[in-house]
């Protein structure tokens, strides 16, 4: 159950943070939202992971929606990788590293 707590208050913290800041912010919520929750290791960086992938490709889909595709036909020509693959895995990657670290923290 702290899992899934810990995934959803990770989404909607990444979100609001997002809005006002830069993107690297959401590396900083996805820490404190770790530390205060206590999970341990692996279900703390998969919650991260989870939370902040599913917002970011969330994201990708809404402002591909709103711009006719255009970006995002110009990257995957650019790229061998699709666009919301690569999304996808660095906004997880950057989420769930920040939320093991911010796990690790609590336990020293």
């Amino acid at each position: 159950m702290k899992f899934f707590i810990q995934l959803l208050i990770t989404s909607i913290i990444c979100f609001i943070l997002q809005s006002f800041l830069p993107w690297w912010t959401m590396a900083v919520g996805a820490f404190i939202v770790a530390y205060l929750m206590g999970n341990k290791g692996f279900p703390s960086f998969l919650a991260g992971f989870l939370g902040v992938a599913v917002l970011w490709i969330g994201m990708a889909f809404y402002i591909d929606a709103l711009t006719h595709s255009i970006l995002t036909e110009k990257i995957n020509r650019l790229l061998p990788i699709n666009a919301f693959l690569a999304t996808l895995i660095v906004g997880g990657l950057v989420g769930g590293f920040a939320s093991l670290t911010g796990s690790m923290m609590r336990s020293k």
